[in-house]
């Protein structure tokens, strides 16, 4: 059965799957990353990994992968193939494709950003299915974004397209690694949520997903926090919307598993803040964590049909 190998590699752990044609993952498995090893030993883990999952499915699925797929966070030149730099795996212009191709015997390899893929997945299979615009925000530790243009995911002029995360929507407020002040992220991702909970409700262990019971308990400080999440995340998303009128607003990531405890407020929120625009679909991911790897998948099906049809181009 023609397949390709899909790699989806996180901060802590790695998803990876043969898919075949129409999107139907045949195999599946998952590794820790095994960053405390090194950057070196974690290149060294992903091109094992690729070797394991294409001798699988030359023992299993009757012949090797067609091509290999490879999401990764942090900086991605997609176009020479380059993981330009991670700060949770150490890396720096590592020049992953070529190393993952000569391991796989010269089959060709798709590099891309773990969000874009992610986003590239829910919009063609996902929650954003059949619109021709949308925007996805996963909202983990931090907050990315990928921007859907006709089945494509844009990457921009230098790869940093959709780093919604990094509007400010508090100006002078919190501080950001990222050398801002006041930025989404600090405000509305989980790990904010988290840390905001903690603080009022006097329990060093608790979380967002804690904060969201609370809320649907109808603690009053849980609310209060819940709500400042929402109303910066509002702000943050009216900012994106106005500039790129998407059709379909996904949420993912870890805060959008609170379900209606979410979508309900944040939907009044962004209603209560737009004037001119036009309020688009805002509705939770539908692929949950396969979301990185199915669309490590499609980038690697895109390869093949670009080869396939050399005028024509894929966006990655």
């Amino acid at each position: 059965m023609r397949h390709v190998i899909a790699l989806d590699v996180g901060g802590t752990g790695m998803k990876a799957a043969l898919v075949g044609a129409d999107g139907e993952l045949l195999h599946q498995a998952r590794r820790a990353t095994g960053r405390e090893r090194g950057p070196d030993a974690v290149v060294a883990t992903i091109l094992g990994f690729a070797a394991e999952l294409r001798a699988y499915g030359k023992e299993h699925l009757g012949e090797s992968a067609a091509a290999a797929g490879v999401a990764v966070p942090g900086i991605v030149d997609a176009a020479d193939g380059i993981a330009v730099y991670a700060a949770n795996l150490g890396w720096r212009d590592v020049p992953l494709r070529a190393l993952l191709s000569e391991r796989l015997d010269g089959v060709p390899v798709a590099l891309g950003h773990d969000v874009r893929a992610g986003g590239l997945a829910e919009g063609r299979i996902g929650a954003g299915r059949g619109a021709d615009r949308f925007l996805f925000v996963p909202l983990g530790t931090g907050i990315a974004g990928a921007i859907g243009i006709d089945g494509t995911v844009e990457a921009g002029a230098h790869g940093f397209a959709g780093e919604i995360g990094h509007i400010v929507v508090r100006p002078g407020g919190t501080p950001c690694p990222c050398g801002q002040r006041g930025c989404l992220e600090r405000f509305a991702s989980a790990a904010a949520v988290s840390q905001a909970w903690a603080q009022a409700s006097g329990d060093p262990e608790a979380d967002a997903a804690d904060c969201a019971k609370a809320v649907a308990s109808g603690d009053p400080r849980a609310q209060r926090v819940w709500q400042d999440a929402v109303d910066a995340l509002a702000d943050g998303l009216v900012t994106a919307l106005t500039l790129l009128d998407p059709r379909t607003l996904i949420i993912g990531g870890g805060l959008a598993e609170a379900g209606e405890t979410l979508f309900t407020p944040l939907r009044a929120a962004v209603q209560r803040r737009v004037t001119f625009q036009k309020l688009p679909s805002i509705v939770p991911a539908a692929l949950g964590d396969t979301a990185g790897c199915l669309g490590a998948g499609l980038l690697a099906w895109d390869l093949l049909a670009t080869a396939s049809h050399p005028t024509s181009e894929v966006t990655t």
